[in-house]
């Protein structure tokens, strides 16, 4: 049964009041919540995986009619679940968003089972499916209205070190990486993390726009458009490179002492290296992938991050810097002193101030 229309939240509604609820709560199966879901939302399945697959299979096979009452015994019993196992103990003034794939009858039996115990629940018009509109919709919305100041530098520079100490100092920053769960090269996994999928990474960045000013900066690394496995909305990359641009430069041994303490895991767990660097054997084949194995088992690891920078990061770098971010001026930079905590900060310091002038 569906709950009366007082109990739906459209999604003009959502915008302004998705902060307002006391819990997101996802109905879906435990599989389509992993794929993605709206920030902050907790997954209490009324159908799991398995019994999802069951009930469509019977609806396809015998009859509607069929499916709908086997669902109802099965959400029925699953809602019962969750009332005994995680909201007794919520007091009457709480207030929960409740959705499903498409607003129908998962979340409805849901919604309409809590409203009729007291508590004031609503259910998200058009469940996920309304909610993924809202997404594209802000990015694209997002790339007209933000501006963007661009860090730029080599591989090892610290931008990402500087992202941060800029966010720290009070302005608005979109850390692209961090929501990729990826650091932005072939060697840039984070070690036994998996990457959100396609759309996760795009509701994050849609979370991640809605909390800043669009009449401020907002300052990002430069990337390419894919982050590891992940694309960049073309809409908000082209808006990115299109941003003022300022250069960090580091030493080539600051470089290599900053990588090798934020890659610290490839020198623990060198097989790990290696399999990284077996992806490069299509760019500089298999004898120069061999002496770079060498080397790892020789320890020369400084040598090593210093050669992959000169003949691999570097000129990478070069050739699409250029080509990519058209505001790119070698004389606009800020030079990175050393890989201190304090150099970091001051360079972060520096490039704020250089906004301002």
């Amino acid at each position: 049964m569906q709950p009366s229309y007082s109990h739906i939240l459209s999604l003009e509604q959502f915008l302004t009041q998705l902060d307002q609820f006391d819990l997101v709560v996802d109905v879906r199966s435990s599989a389509e919540f992993a794929l993605d879901h709206i920030p902050g939302a907790v997954n209490y399945p009324v159908l799991n995986n398995e019994e999802r697959v069951e009930i469509g299979t019977l609806y396809k096979q015998e009859s509607p009619f069929a499916a709908k009452k086997l669902g109802a015994a099965l959400v029925s019993r699953n809602i019962a679940n969750h009332l005994e196992n995680h909201f007794l103990d919520f007091p009457r003034e709480w207030r929960p968003l409740i959705y499903c794939w498409r607003g129908g009858e998962r979340s409805g039996a849901f919604t309409h089972i809590l409203n009729r115990i007291g508590w004031k629940a609503m259910q998200l018009e058009g469940g996920y499916q309304g909610f993924r509109r809202v997404v594209i919709n802000g990015l694209e919305q997002s790339a007209q209205q933000f501006s963007f100041q661009v860090i730029c530098g080599m591989t090892g520079s610290g931008k990402t070190k500087v992202l941060q100490e800029i966010g720290a100092l009070g302005a608005q920053i979109l850390d692209l990486e961090g929501l990729a769960v990826h650091r932005g090269s072939v060697l840039g996994n984070e070690p036994n993390i998996e990457q959100p999928s396609q759309k996760g990474f795009e509701t994050a960045l849609w979370n991640a726009l809605r909390k800043l000013d669009s009449s401020k900066p907002v300052f990002v690394e430069s990337e390419s458009k894919k982050v590891g496995g992940l694309h960049v909305p073309d809409a908000l990359m082209e808006k990115i490179r299109s941003g003022a641009c300022i250069e960090l430069r580091s030493s080539t041994q600051t470089r290599v002492s900053w990588l090798m303490r934020e890659y610290h895991h490839f020198l623990t767990d060198t097989h790990y290296f290696k399999q990284k660097l077996a992806l490069l054997t299509a760019h500089y084949g298999k004898v120069q992938i061999a002496k770079w194995n060498d080397a790892i088992d020789a320890g020369h690891f400084p040598e090593l991050v210093e050669e992959l920078l000169v003949k691999h990061y570097d000129p990478s770098y070069s050739s699409s810097i250029v080509r990519n971010f058209p505001s790119y001026d070698r004389e606009k930079y800020i030079e990175l002193e050393n890989d201190s905590d304090q150099a970091f900060t001051k360079s972060a310091k520096a490039i704020m101030e250089k906004l301002k002038s």
